[in-house]
Formats: structure tokens, sequence, C-alpha cells
């Protein structure tokens, strides 16, 4: 099961990690986020699981509101 999961924090941020998702995969996801709130991502950070072919992915990015 593919999943997004999305953390609002108290400074204004937002985190999101996917889960279920192979390499580049969840990069779409992350761009359907940032295009939602209209943001861009600020930094992200992959998994090992990223690079291996048919192993669920999770990839942690953390999203700031545009100006």
């Amino acid at each position: 099961m593919k999943q997004l999961v999305v953390q609002l924090r108290a400074d204004g941020s937002v985190a999101a990690e996917t889960f279920g998702m192979t390499g580049p995969e969840c990069l779409e996801y992350i761009q359907q986020l940032e295009a939602l709130l209209d943001a861009e991502t600020a930094s992200s950070q992959f998994t090992d699981d990223y690079h291996r072919v048919g192993a669920p992915v999770s990839s942690e990015s953390h999203v700031e509101e545009g100006l």
C-alpha cells in the first residue's frame, strides 16, 4: 500500500514521508504536495531502499510554504 504521511509542525514547516514506493516514484508524490502547498522542498533524505528495485521506499522531505 502506497502512503504519503504529512506532518504539519508548530513552526509552520511541513514534513512528508512516503511508504510503499520504489525508486523515484516517491518524488512524484512530493512534487504533488509541493504544488498543493505552493511550496518547494527545502531538504530531503532517502533511505537505502530508494536504490533497491522492488523494495518498499521511504523518503523524507521537508516542505516550506512559498513566500
